[in-house]
């Protein structure tokens, strides 16, 4: 569950940073190609990110691009509150999917170890 949760968030913030690069652009607080060129990079990758979910160290990967999103704000400070919601989901993907994902575990070895002394 944690990683279904972890990716949707990603997949939204893709397209997020794909506007706030065109803000940034439109604003000039960079030049153009670093704009566009840091905003497209940016976007590749947090979709190349969701596949990596599979891994322990995907998810670091993905809270290094929160920090990333988090120094965009120092470009354009109204990002700030875009930011603090897409991280909020993403805190909230993380603790609430990781409980999710205990209790379906402990649910399906309960249910294995109710089954096991019925079939000896």
């Amino acid at each position: 569950m944690r990683q279904s949760l972890a990716a949707i968030v990603l997949g939204f913030e893709s397209i997020m940073m794909f506007f706030a690069a065109l803000v940034i652009f439109g604003l000039k607080a960079l030049p153009a190609p670093f704009a566009l060129g840091g905003g497209a990079a940016l976007c590749i990758l947090l979709i190349a990110t969701i596949p990596l979910l599979r891994f322990r160290w995907g998810y670091w990967l993905g809270w290094g691009l929160q920090a990333v999103i988090v120094a965009a704000c120092f470009l354009v400070p109204m990002l700030a509150i875009v930011a603090v919601i897409f991280i909020g989901l993403w805190v909230y993907s993380m603790v609430k999917g990781a409980q999710i994902d205990r209790e379906k575990a402990a649910l399906a070895a309960a249910e294995a170890e109710t089954e096991a002394p019925s079939e000896a």
